[in-house]
């Protein structure tokens, strides 16, 4: 089923004052990796608003003033070498869109396939214009019940996850309450990330030595209650006298079910990789400000590595402690990078068949953009421009009490023994 989508409008929006232009901002080593060069587009769904697109277009062109490099362009050094962004002020790709339906018709988007075609609710820009190099764009389409979606595509050259969740909440707090400038001042410095001993690294897209295949991935959405939860922390606390927390649990039953699902020789090595934020220990060595809006990518990978018989065997207990001990040398192999060691990398994905990279959006900014209506029902990741097999944690719909688990690592052959299995959980 597919419902009609009228695209409106399609405008630049530029900085609501003059902002410093005619010059380029370098990258990070970390925005500067192969495999970050990526974008990522998502559907933030809103059950009311009073002409939303007007509200939003106004309160972006206020944000861009102090966010000023996000209405430039991410363009090659001009020698042909490392990405930068060229401080242009040319502007946001800002969509309006009517739909011919209510959320209600659409089940507020809730469940994939979307009774909407994705294309017609995420931005683009006019025809002729390539969207390679433009940091953020965004849709607001209003429809017949007064609710409204917003559809974001963002570079994740420019942004990680906490990056752009901030300057959603930028607007949206510009929006709601009519200021100028958003309360917290974003900080560009991305010379804060050092480059590694080996500046060969950052042509990489995955780990060291480690082939890999690009595959046909099926998108797979499961909620994961929060009973279920709960159980599961409780069976864990009772076998080792320890807690773990809700990504534990959640991370430890993900891996054990794809593992069983893929069905891997036993001995063949299965990896989790998780990126976790660094900018608090950043701020302890004095490198960021305490406090900063710093929005590039501040990550550093967890990787976790486990003979596939033995993930798929063991017991729970087993794999949660797998992962608590891997978060637990996060802050001595960070410290090891900072120092300089060769062997330590920020973010070792090893994008094959065997692997998953985990990202965890419940805490990020989106989930509580409140443009003056209140925060959104749900995010919905629409498509993932990446070669990593990815699983996205989100906050389950108002309706549900848990978490949303939406995963794009699985071909088709294996969807249904993966949803078998995970489905013992939720």
């Amino acid at each position: 089923m597919s419902l009609p989508v009228t695209k409106l409008n399609t405008v630049l929006i530029t900085p609501s004052e003059p902002t410093p232009s005619g010059h380029d901002l370098p990258l990070s080593f970390v925005d500067r990796l192969v495999f970050i060069n990526s974008y990522i587009e998502t559907l933030h769904v809103f059950g009311e608003g009073k002409e939303p697109a007007k509200v939003i277009r106004e309160a972006l062109a206020k944000a861009l003033v102090p966010y000023y490099p996000v209405a430039g362009r991410i363009i090659a050094g001009s020698d042909g070498g490392e990405r930068r962004v060229a401080c242009t002020g040319e502007g946001v790709w800002f969509v309006e869109a009517s739909a011919g339906c209510t959320l209600q018709d659409v089940g507020y988007f809730a469940s994939y396939p979307l009774m909407v075609a994705d294309e017609q609710l995420l931005p683009s820009p006019p025809p002729g214009i390539s969207k390679d190099g433009l940091p953020f764009m965004i849709q607001v389409t209003e429809f017949k019940c007064g609710g409204f979606t917003i559809g974001l595509r963002w570079s994740h050259v420019m942004f990680d996850g906490i990056g752009v969740g901030q300057f959603e909440m930028a607007i949206a707090e510009i929006a709601r309450s009519g200021l100028k400038q958003p309360s917290l001042t974003p900080l560009w410095c991305r010379e804060a990330i050092l480059s590694p001993p080996n500046p060969q690294l950052g042509t990489q897209s995955v780990a060291p030595g480690i082939p890999y295949t690009a595959f046909e991935f099926e998108f797979c959405t499961v909620d994961i209650s929060l009973d279920s939860i709960n159980k599961s922390q409780e069976q864990f606390t009772k076998e080792t006298g320890e807690i773990c927390s809700t990504f534990d649990v959640i991370t430890a039953n993900l891996w054990r079910s794809r593992t069983r699902a893929i069905d891997m020789p036993s001995n063949t090595s299965v990896y989790v990789n998780i990126p976790a934020n660094v900018r608090q220990a950043l701020q302890d060595k004095g490198t960021l400000q305490e406090g900063s809006g710093y929005y590039g990518n501040c990550t550093y990978g967890i990787v976790i590595e486990a003979p596939s018989g033995k993930i798929a065997t063991c017991s729970f207990s087993e794999i949660v402690m797998l992962i608590k001990e891997a978060k637990g040398r996060l802050t001595t192999k960070f410290s090891r990078w900072l120092e300089g060691d060769p062997h330590e990398f920020p973010l070792q994905v090893t994008p094959n068949y065997e692997s998953i990279y985990l990202t965890d959006w419940r805490l990020l900014g989106s989930s509580k953009a409140d443009y003056g209506w209140g925060t959104p029902k749900h995010i919905v990741p629409c498509r993932i421009d990446s070669p990593v097999n990815v699983c996205v944690f989100l906050n389950s719909p108002a309706l549900v009490r848990g978490v949303r688990v939406v995963t794009h690592f699985v071909v088709k052959e294996h969807l249904e023994a993966f949803r078998g299995e995970i489905n013992k959980m939720a």
